[in-house]
């Protein structure tokens, strides 16, 4: 008897129910995570290589001496090593002149670490001026504790000393020619020096007249002669400025219109040291935002909400017509308390040029 092989009824059958779907999803998977990869190696690479910025900035009654007078603007490392020994850093401005170097402050690690920052300036010309301003979360500058030496500077601050950086706490004037530009600190322009003086002539007094002072009266007491003299020389300069010097405002917190208003309001047009009469205001603070979307600006700043403009928090604005230009910085800062790290926001290191022609 024969017996009749049964066709095979699924050959040309109809997929079974749901392994089409189940294949889209196979597909969406793996498109997903081509995409996820994609996006953190497009991140990871604009994170990590420093972007060299160049800015123009016009300086009316800019003298010829100082034309093209050049300064490289860093700000908010917060410690942060940028490769080996800040090697992305040194390949950004490899090959680049600069009249002075400008740091703007939150360079300093969250622990005090101090040698990324170290690492950063030892890519520096030895003889080129090196100005540091500390930001907010920098630690102080002095010390009026007692501690491991007779310095009125912390030791983070002796060892930035001792790397070459000056530490701007009074004007700091740099000459060509006859011609002078002046960094000072902003908050010198409102800072009632003759009440300070004052408060720490009476400090003093009071430390004369004891019998011995203890290790951190000692201390302070050095503190408060340092800020006498101090004061002094920033009398001096307010004496002797000149109309015809160039003065550069240097803060870490960026300036606001309400405040320049105030401040240009509150000072009379015959007062040179004065805001009035700076011809740029170079600051830091918000790393750009931080959480940056492409092509969209910074997606939250504590200070501005949602989507602020760039305008606010990085780059050049105007200020009641005084220019300030804002870094849009190296690291990533304590500002934003659920935002860690950088995101497609790349560091910046800027080299700003003074010129008396229309830009």
């Amino acid at each position: 008897m024969r017996i009749r092989r049964r066709k095979n009824q699924y050959i040309f059958a109809p997929e079974r129910p749901g392994g089409r779907r189940r294949g889209i999803l196979r597909w969406l998977g793996v498109l997903l995570l081509l995409a996820s990869a994609a996006t953190v190696t497009l991140n990871f690479v604009m994170t990590h290589q420093v972007v060299f910025a160049r800015e123009k900035m016009t300086v009316q009654n800019l003298p010829e001496e100082l034309e093209n007078w050049t300064i490289l603007h860093f700000s908010d490392l917060h410690g942060r090593e940028l490769g080996d020994k800040q090697a992305a850093v040194a390949s950004a401005i490899s090959g680049q002149a600069y009249s002075c170097v400008v740091f703007t402050g939150d360079m300093i690690g969250e622990k005090g670490d101090i040698q990324p920052f170290l690492d950063l300036v030892a890519l520096l010309p030895a003889g080129t001026p090196k100005l540091y301003i500390p930001g907010d979360s920098d630690p102080d500058i002095l010390d009026a504790s007692a501690h491991g030496s007779l310095s009125v500077y912390a030791d983070w601050a002796v060892s930035l000393q001792d790397a070459g950086v000056t530490l701007v706490d009074e004007p700091i004037r740099f000459t060509r020619g006859k011609s002078s530009i002046y960094f000072i600190p902003e908050y010198l322009y409102s800072l009632d020096i003759d009440g300070m003086e004052s408060a720490y002539r009476d400090q003093l007094a009071i430390l004369a007249a004891k019998d011995a002072l203890t290790f951190d009266e000692a201390a302070y007491k050095r503190v408060a002669e340092y800020q006498v003299e101090r004061i002094g020389r920033i009398r001096e300069v307010k004496k002797t400025i000149s109309a015809k010097d160039i003065q550069v405002a240097l803060t870490h917190t960026p300036l606001t219109r309400d405040y320049v208003s105030t401040m240009l309001q509150w000072k009379g047009k015959e007062e040179v040291f004065s805001l009035r009469h700076a011809s740029l205001v170079l600051a830091g603070h918000y790393c750009g935002g931080q959480w940056r979307l492409p092509g969209k600006g910074a997606i939250y700043v504590p200070e501005y909400g949602w989507f602020p403009e760039d305008r606010l928090i990085q780059g050049l604005d105007y200020l009641s017509g005084l220019p300030q230009y804002i870094s849009p910085g190296l690291g990533a800062s304590d500002y934003y308390p659920w935002q860690r790290g950088r995101v497609f926001n790349s560091p910046v290191v800027t080299l700003i040029t003074l010129t008396a022609r229309i830009v």
